[in-house]
């Protein structure tokens, strides 16, 4: 699939498991995006597993805790 240059949006969305775009999204509290490649929206999990631990480790360093 070739997604690079087309001006479309993809998400990944929660209640299907898959990447969705523009013309078959479902209601934005099912879907996490939009992104700039279907690549992208398929890792979404990934980068918010990613994001939640580094914020989880920051807020542990600013409380004074060391993990």
């Amino acid at each position: 699939m070739s997604d690079s240059g087309s001006g479309a949006r993809y998400f990944w969305c929660l209640r299907h498991h898959q990447v969705e775009t523009d013309a078959n999204v479902c209601p934005a509290k099912y879907v996490f995006g939009p992104y700039a490649s279907a690549t992208d929206a398929e890792n979404a999990l990934q980068l918010v597993q990613e994001r939640n631990e580094a914020w989880e480790a920051e807020d542990s360093r600013w409380a004074g805790e060391e993990r």
